[in-house]
């Protein structure tokens, strides 16, 4: 009768042995060349490591056997308390196996920096003379963008990418900090608001991956997961080719659409994207009438806007708390943002009525625009014509007096 619930107990956890037989595992099976070197990586320090767990271990069974109570031929000495041979053993074994694991992460580290792009794409196949595929990756809540400036296509919670050809992530986050991973081809790296990372890898064998976010970011984290596609050159073409034809355009404002928190989204795609996009995600000013941080450190480098920057403010009505379901910030006053700057001049007519008696109402309540400022040197301004708020003030016949 006692083996009934023995029996019972196996027949309990059979289901998790069959559910724990369906997973992959993708990082001991990896599909590109830099998660190959990981995972040798990953196996030579555990090696090392065991070369001192496995005798632990064993010496613990046997001193527990040895001097076990009913064993009385065992040597029995109350007095013994130093061998200078067992603490050289000890002592030393650890000793080279940290001085090892020291070396190999110092080389492998180095070796598989993720900022650093490959120096070959699998262990026969050198990088060709030609520029790796890029890729600009955005973490939003609670799913991946993905934009292909090369093709000016973008797809939500989906990524494709050709085989044997190297690829160059830049990745951001629209609120929180995350972490962008696929197993099967190249380590974890962050995604975080206002800045860039970057991240190289290679897939050298076609197929469909899982890519995820590793780290938790909300409530919504379990649903930020996508497929990787690895295709070949003439596939990869087809699928974009189906992408376009999908229609769809990817401005800044439906960006914004897109930006508020949603769960458990189905992979779409955009046949058109908007060319500042990406840059803008890092720079903070996708909405309208918010001037970049990029713009805003180049003022500031060049000696900032003085009095004439403190009053073109407004009050930011999207920004990461309110996207995120808070209608304060949990510290301080509401949240403002700079929309726009203006010459001394103009600051001395916006502040000649406060001169007087009695307060005077403007009429026009609209925010001033600069005349005179310089035009800060940023990415956005690179090969895009944008509109010229602010004009170059190093121009003999600027309008206004400059700064």
């Amino acid at each position: 009768m006692r083996i009934l619930p023995r029996l019972a107990r196996f027949v309990a956890l059979a289901p998790v042995f069959l559910a724990l037989s369906a997973c992959k595992l993708e990082v001991l099976k990896p599909s590109g060349d830099i998660a190959e070197r990981q995972k040798d990586l990953l196996l030579a320090s555990t090696g090392l490591m065991l070369i001192i767990i496995i005798p632990v271990m064993v010496l613990i069974v046997l001193f527990s056997w040895r001097y076990r109570a009913s064993n009385r031929n065992a040597t029995y000495k109350p007095d013994w308390d130093h061998s200078t041979k067992f603490e050289l053993v000890i002592w030393a074994a650890p000793l080279l196996i940290i001085i090892c694991l020291g070396a190999l992460t110092w080389v492998g580290t180095h070796l598989l920096d993720p900022y650093r792009p490959l120096d070959r794409l699998s262990a026969s196949q050198p990088v060709p003379d030609k520029d790796p595929f890029r890729v600009e990756v955005v973490a939003l809540d609670w799913k991946w963008l993905f934009i292909y400036p090369e093709q000016g296509i973008a797809t939500i919670n989906e990524l494709a990418v050709p085989v044997d050809r190297e690829v160059e992530f830049s990745l951001t986050s629209s609120s929180v900090m995350n972490a962008f991973y696929i197993p099967a081809m190249a380590g974890m790296i962050y995604a975080m608001p206002g800045m860039e990372t970057t991240l190289h890898g290679v897939f050298n064998n076609t197929g469909e991956y899982q890519g995820l976010a590793s780290h938790y970011s909300g409530h919504g984290f379990s649903g930020m997961r996508f497929k990787t596609h690895a295709l070949e050159p003439a596939a990869f073409d087809e699928w974009v080719d189906e992408a376009r034809a999908g229609g769809g355009m990817l401005d800044r404002q439906r960006y914004l659409e897109l930006e508020a928190p949603s769960e458990n989204v189905k992979p779409m795609s955009f046949a058109d994207v908007d060319p500042e996009l990406f840059d803008r995600v890092v720079n903070m000013c996708v909405e309208q009438n918010k001037i970049c941080m990029a713009e805003m450190m180049a003022l500031d480098a060049q000696g900032g806007t003085g009095l004439a920057g403190t009053i073109n403010v407004a009050q930011l009505t999207h920004d990461k708390n309110v996207r995120r379901g808070l209608a304060r910030p949990v510290l301080g006053q509401e949240p403002f943002m700079v929309t726009s700057f203006c010459t001394p001049a103009d600051s001395a007519r916006m502040f000649d009525d406060l001169r007087q008696s009695q307060p005077v109402t403007r009429v026009d309540q609209s925010p001033m625009r600069g005349i005179a400022l310089p035009r800060p040197e940023n990415r956005l301004g690179l090969g895009i014509d944008m509109p010229r708020l602010i004009q170059d003030a190093r121009r003999t016949n600027a309008v206004e007096p400059q700064l």
